[in-house]
């Protein structure tokens, strides 16, 4: 937690100078007022002075004012660093897993990073907050108080010796259990996040296969799993305050007891004595407010930790320290005995992958499920790194470009076609931000969901929802494909990206992408075989391996594998 401090609060030094001069000025304002009230009383009351009353008295509300003044400049100033210090955070977070390929993002979860990224950086600000306006003036306050009180009386401020270490004893106590339990808390709230997340994004399925009531059951566990934890440290502070009001209560008295015994046997005078008592009260709630902030510390700490976690993670897929520069590349793909496996798989799901997909033509890849037709196409962007062999374009290893670079040159079509929340127009300059209106329509007319658009009333201006779940999933597919044709790229990349179209807008929609990618490198997931028929080439992925590679007639003859698929899905007569 200091190392993050140090290194996001370097920015703001000037501003915590300030904040710590104005709380020493508080402290020192707060310490000298009781001292004022002893020499009132005891030579304006005491002795009938009214006008030592009235000038004392003064100078103890400029003081007060002075008080005040300090204390709203400094709560200004300290909740704006903490502010300033959460949204640097919050940045350097989100611009750090924005890097982080799919291995790192899988390692820490969805449901956690946005947990870190919100709830995490809260606890670590709120902590700040309570910090520049109690935690500095706390010891100030008590070593202060403890120096006045001594000026005051040193034989009644035996008292202290007894009191003080009572409290920090239960302090350290509380801190000791409250630490793991605070540690544990931040995980419980990680997974009460999944399994909402979840829950939301799979209403329609919970719902088709009637598990309602099993959805509740399980965020009911995770519920009362967190809320256990929640009540076994509110516990902690549920014997902890009472105990603390009681040793202020119980020190109140022994002072105005004691105190008393030392006034009436004329050690002390009646002035010093109701100074003695603030000075205790100053000293006794520095301290339980120190206690409650070292009882907000262990939850913040875990915070910090976590968020720490993320921040010294370094990403394994990053750029070259040299790149090579391919912005004239031809988009020619190649995969040269290309071997992948996943972290702390046994087996590789892929093995010995070679071919190469050329411009001006279309590549087709096909297999059974878990043939690791997805892997294969991720590593020409670079979501995850071969492990051995080589991906190159342009005979240029991907490893030895830029990434910004590398994804300029591609239109990526994934499997689960996402759009953003906006409209159709923002989500399709998200391919290109400069696009007019007539190349998103062009686009649009391509991928053949011009007409649906045209329908809505707002036309480019619809509203799409986050992931796009106002529209269905046909009209999904489409207007991803026209946000990866308005790039005009020089490789296109299409994951299985025809699987909820109709095979008459399928027909159509290959027809125009062919028109509109004839100079560009095209490679196809399909898991149909009426989409790919017609490529320049076909790879049939088996178990990871290459099980043959030619175009539909050639591999009807050569390929036992690739016959399976097509008559599992075309009768012989379509074949024929």
């Amino acid at each position: 937690m200091i190392r993050l401090l140090k290194t996001y609060l370097r920015p703001y030094r000037g501003q915590l100078l300030i904040v710590l001069a104005l709380v020493g000025v508080q402290a020192i304002s707060n310490l000298y007022l009781p001292s004022l009230n002893a020499d009132l009383i005891n030579n304006g009351v005491v002795k009938g002075d009214t006008g030592y009353v009235i000038r004392t008295g003064s100078f103890m509300l400029l003081v007060t004012f002075l008080l005040g003044i300090c204390s709203i400049v400094a709560v200004f100033f300290g909740s704006r660093v903490a502010m300033s210090f959460g949204r640097d955070v919050r940045s350097a977070i989100f611009r750090r897993v924005m890097d982080f390929s799919q291995r790192e993002t899988n390692t820490f979860g969805t449901p956690s990073l946005i947990t870190r990224n919100t709830n995490d950086v809260q606890q670590v600000q709120m902590v700040m907050v309570m910090a520049f306006n109690i935690m500095i003036m706390a010891p100030i306050m008590c070593v202060g108080g403890i120096i006045m009180a001594l000026r005051e009386d040193v034989p009644l401020s035996a008292i202290l010796v007894v009191v003080v270490p009572v409290i920090l004893g239960m302090i350290a106590i509380v801190i000791s259990r409250a630490y793991p339990l605070f540690q544990s808390l931040q995980k419980k709230t990680d997974r009460i996040n999944q399994v909402m997340r979840e829950t939301l994004s799979g209403i329609r399925v919970i719902r088709a296969f009637v598990r309602t009531d099993y959805e509740e059951r399980r965020f009911d566990e995770a519920n009362r799993d967190l809320t256990v934890t929640q009540l076994r440290i509110n516990r902690l502070f549920a014997i902890m305050i009472p105990f603390l009001f009681g040793i202020m209560n119980v020190t109140t008295v022994a002072v105005v007891w004691f105190g008393g015994l030392r006034v009436d046997s004329g050690g002390m005078q009646i002035g010093n004595l109701s100074a003695f008592l603030q000075y205790i009260m100053l000293i006794l709630f520095s301290v339980m407010m120190a206690a409650m902030m070292f009882v907000m510390v262990p939850r913040a700490a875990a915070a910090a930790e976590r968020i720490s976690n993320v921040l010294d993670t370094e990403a394994t897929i990053c750029d070259p320290e040299t790149p090579v520069d391919i912005s004239g590349a031809l988009g020619k793909v190649e995969f040269s005995d290309v071997e992948f496996r996943y972290p702390g798989a046994e087996d590789p799901v892929l093995c010995g992958i070679s071919f190469t997909a050329l411009p001006g033509q279309t590549t087709a890849i096909i297999g059974g499920t878990g043939s690791g037709k997805t892997t294969l196409i991720n590593l020409v962007p670079r979501m995850y790194d071969a492990n051995s062999g080589s991906v190159l374009i342009d005979g240029v290893n991907v490893r030895d470009v830029r990434q910004e670079d590398l994804w300029k040159l591609i239109g990526f079509v994934p499997q689960k076609a996402f759009l953003f929340g906006g409209t159709v127009a923002t989500n399709l300059r998200y391919g290109d931000e400069s696009a007019d209106e007539d190349g998103m329509w062009h686009a649009l007319e391509v991928a053949q969901a011009k007409d649906f658009v045209k329908e809505w009333p707002e036309g480019l201006g619809a509203e799409i929802d986050q992931g796009g779940s106002n529209v269905s999933g046909g009209q999904r597919q489409r207007l991803a494909i026209a946000r990866a044709v308005i790039r005009r790229p020089k490789i296109f990349i299409f994951d299985d990206s025809f699987s909820a179209v109709d095979f008459k807008t399928d027909q159509m929609l290959r027809a125009a992408l062919k028109r509109e990618t004839q100079s560009a490198t095209v490679i196809i997931v399909a898991q149909r075989v009426g989409t790919i028929m017609h490529a320049d080439q076909i790879v049939v992925l088996d178990s990871g391996s290459i099980a043959g590679i030619g175009t539909h007639a050639e591999l009807m003859k050569s390929c036992e594998t690739y016959r399976e698929i097509v008559l599992s899905q075309l009768t012989k007569e379509e074949v024929a």
